[in-house]
């Protein structure tokens, strides 16, 4: 098979590799989407995230969909034909975090795509059968390919506990974000405020759910019930924090500065929750009730596609005005093209 491979010295090729075989308790999934990440993208350019460095070839990408075509012992052979989006993760079963349904806080966890965790920037990867989620002819590969950002929304707005007639303020209007504010709005909140300093983020952010999209230097409002940033930016979560009603919540989802000077006093006096958000757990079925449902637009965020040996080009992709999210399709027989 065909695989996307980053190298130490941050070259990255399209090498021969071999079909994986499916352990026990797997499946094989010929790939037929993968999402571009912005952790993708930092290791490119930057060749690690925290304490994650990429040491030795590793294939990235970890969102993902495709076919299973074939199975390993204790999967029944049923499965072979099906369609399927791919939860990146392989928690340890033992562990205690995984035991209390935490398993995305496994200290274990191999995760697709981090180092030195191969990915899914390859024809065919490997699954535990039980992350290989089934999808309705009615949702489309690459839709299923983003069921894994979705379910970083999913999870973000599950923190921030927004229900019927909420309000939420998102800074960031990145596909994090976007996808935030479409969960937040199916959620029933009624008032999503997305933030970004580029105007053309927030038109898409006024197309994808928000109900209103200021510049990020302008006041946004007050009273929010949650505020959730999806930045990363220090300033944008000062603003946001005191935006948010006494006894609101805040989530952290965006990677940004590794030290943020909190307002300890608003913190205390107004009894804010503050949490982060670590990728996900138990999130898939409602991505795909969401995905199938229409109250989630993901085909409309796909602007650009490539083949899989032009994955230099899709972690590229971020560059080129416009692009909200960029797709590798490993079966591409021809040249990426891009939305209108």
């Amino acid at each position: 098979m065909r695989a996307a491979v980053l190298h130490p010295d941050l070259s990255l090729t399209c090498e021969d590799r071999s079909v994986p075989s499916p352990a026990a308790g797997d499946v094989l999934i010929r790939v037929a989407a993968v999402g571009v990440c912005g952790s993708d993208t930092h290791y490119l350019r930057h060749g690690r995230i925290g304490d994650h460095v990429v040491m030795g070839p590793i294939v990235l990408g970890h969102e993902a969909s495709g076919t299973i075509v074939a199975v390993g012992e204790g999967v029944p052979s049923g499965r072979i034909g099906e369609r399927v989006s791919i939860e990146p993760q392989r928690p340890d079963p033992d562990s205690a975090e995984t035991l209390r349904g935490e398993y995305n806080l496994c200290p274990a966890m191999r995760f697709y795509g981090t180092p030195p965790v191969d990915g899914a920037l390859a024809e065919y990867v490997t699954i535990g059968a039980a992350f290989a989620h089934a999808i309705p002819d009615t949702v489309s590969d690459e839709a299923a390919a983003l069921f894994e950002p979705l379910s970083v929304g999913i999870a973000s707005v599950r923190k921030a506990g927004i229900g019927l007639g909420g309000s939420v303020l998102i800074a960031g209007a990145g596909p994090i974000g976007l996808l935030c504010a479409q969960v937040a709005s199916a959620a029933g909140a009624t008032r999503v405020v997305v933030t970004d300093l580029d105007a053309g983020r927030r038109e898409a952010a006024l197309r994808f759910g928000a109900t209103a999209a200021p510049d990020a230097g302008e006041d946004p409002g007050a009273g929010f019930d949650a505020f959730i940033d999806a930045s990363g930016a220090p300033a944008a979560i000062r603003s946001g924090l005191g935006a948010v009603r006494a006894g609101g919540r805040v989530v952290l989802v965006g990677m940004g500065a590794d030290a943020v000077e909190m307002p300890v006093p608003l913190i205390q006096n107004r009894e804010l929750i503050l949490t982060g958000v670590f990728r996900y757990a138990n999130t898939w079925p409602a991505a795909i009730a969401l995905a199938a449902s229409g109250r989630i637009r993901l085909d409309d965020m796909v602007t650009a596609r490539f083949g899989l040996a032009e994955t230099e080009a899709a972690l590229n992709a971020d560059r080129i005005p416009g692009t909200i999210k960029a797709v590798v399709v490993p079966g591409a027989a021809t040249e990426h093209e891009e939305d209108a």
